[in-house]
């Protein structure tokens, strides 16, 4: 039999949890998904792997479950605050080596930070980040936050910008922004230094800082 990339588990197969646990699913791993509830378990039951109800409140139901051999797991429910705190601890209980957890408050992430959770998701926050930056500029069509300040954007080229040189924006040297490369429809091309020449609708791929990344978009 051959063997899965990596084993996922999910706790809580609400909205959230079933999309994350969809995606995993796409990249060929392993996923247990649970709830406490049928109906959510029943939905996902021919798409994960396995998909249980289980309640994590109970480190032995969740050792049943197979959640002691994950590779990772990821708390996805966040109203309960007791049922995610109860569940982080159970999973640090039985040896999972990295726990993700969702939180819905400023005292919530305090408490899953304090009880050694990996990385803390406040999803809702993080999505109504990602939409105010692309309704404010309609040529920013993504962009990723890899901390520290720093963006990495999606802009779209605009028709001003369409046969320029990707060496003659000023990205660099007035912004302070590097360029990871282009993206046209589905191929990746060009990079700092390259003569890539600009289509309209090419993706350009900026790295720098928010107010570096604000000033040079509203160039375009």
């Amino acid at each position: 039999m051959a063997r899965h990339a990596r084993t996922f588990g999910i706790i809580g197969l609400g909205i959230f949890g079933r999309a994350v646990g969809n995606e995993l699913m796409r990249f060929g791993n392993h996923v247990i998904g649970i709830d406490k509830e049928n109906a959510p378990v029943a939905e996902m039951v021919e798409t994960l792997s396995q998909a249980m109800i289980v309640d994590a409140r109970d480190d032995a139901a969740l050792r049943e479950a197979g959640f002691a051999d994950c590779d990772m797991v990821l708390v996805a429910m966040g109203s309960d605050l007791e049922a995610s705190i109860v569940s982080v601890m159970n999973l640090k209980l039985i040896g999972v080596p990295t726990v993700w957890a969702k939180a819905r408050t400023k005292t919530h992430h305090r408490i899953l930070s304090k009880l050694g959770v990996d990385r803390v998701i406040h999803p809702e926050h993080e999505v109504g980040l990602q939409i105010a930056q692309v309704m404010h500029n309609p040529l920013v069509r993504d962009y990723i936050s890899l901390g520290n300040g720093y963006h990495v954007v999606n802009f779209r080229i605009p028709e001003s910008l369409e046969g320029r040189k990707l060496t003659d924006l000023p990205h660099q040297k007035d912004h302070r922004l590097r360029c990871v490369g282009v993206m046209r429809g589905t191929e990746f091309i060009g990079q700092d230094g390259s003569s890539c020449t600009l289509e309209r609708d090419d993706l350009l791929l900026l790295l720098g800082q928010r107010s570096d990344l604000r000033a040079f978009a509203a160039t375009l």
